[in-house]
């Protein structure tokens, strides 16, 4: 049976790790990256191979768009050495960060960060991994369940993911004639450590979060993979140009 490969970002830990590691337990093959998290990539890595799969951790910082024409040659080389080939199929974009930052303590500072890390760099990388990746692929972007409803301090970080929404239709529609599909999976809140851990340390929150959701609780990393992991496989293919929630019914 063909290897069919999956590029992961932001692998390391969170909604990115259980992406890939459902990816695995689906049968692909994985590449997935970290900014500062090495040990803890390379420990994802061990628990792809230990289901069988392969696995490779490659740095990379989204925050630095120059750099992402050098991580494109980064995984053109492990394609050739770890699996003797030039492409890959399945793309997703996930890697990120959370600010809680107030409109009127705003500074351009932070809104370039999370300009470059949300929008900007799954701009330019998808661009520049479309010619590795093979026709009859999938790319799967992950924007927040904060463009639909509003989380005070989240103004910058859901523009951002308001434009890759917009941005993944009209890749949907440009990458179509080479059968590639393009989905955005928009997550509720997630009990990870993103975003200082938000929700996890925070009980009231929490708890809120919780009562305004149609399934009565937050959600769980484990809730999000298996969904990227559908989107990239035959059962999933025909869905395309999306926005999917994965929020358990918030703020129904």
């Amino acid at each position: 049976m063909e290897t069919k490969i999956a590029l992961v970002t932001g692998g390391s830990r969170g909604l990115g790790k259980n992406m890939a590691l459902r990816l695995a337990e689906a049968g692909k093959d994985i590449i997935l990256t970290f900014n500062t998290k090495e040990e803890e990539a390379q420990d994802v890595v061990k628990t792809i191979e230990a289901l069988g799969r392969k696995a490779v951790a490659l740095q990379l910082d989204v925050n630095n768009i120059s750099g992402l024409g050098g991580f494109i040659t980064s995984v053109s080389e492990v394609l050739k050495t770890e699996w003797n080939t030039s492409t890959f199929d399945y793309l997703i974009n996930n890697a990120g960060v959370g600010a809680t930052i107030p409109y009127l303590e705003a500074t351009e500072e932070d809104f370039d960060r999370l300009l470059n890390i949300h929008f900007k760099s799954v701009y330019f990388l998808t661009q520049k991994a479309l010619p590795l990746l093979n026709d009859g692929g999938s790319i799967v972007n992950i924007s927040s369940g904060t463009t639909r409803f509003c989380n005070p301090g989240y103004s910058i970080y859901a523009s951002m993911k308001g434009a890759v929404e917009t941005f993944t239709r009209y890749l949907a529609k440009e990458v179509g004639a080479r059968g590639i599909t393009a989905n955005i999976v928009a997550p509720g809140p997630i009990e990870t450590d993103f975003n200082g851990a938000a929700i996890r340390n925070n009980p009231q929150i929490k708890g809120h979060l919780a009562n305004i959701t149609a399934l009565g609780r937050v959600g769980e990393a484990n809730d999000i993979g298996g969904i990227i992991a559908f989107l990239c496989s035959k059962d999933g293919y025909w869905i395309n140009g999306q926005r999917i929630e994965a929020s358990g019914g918030i703020s129904l």
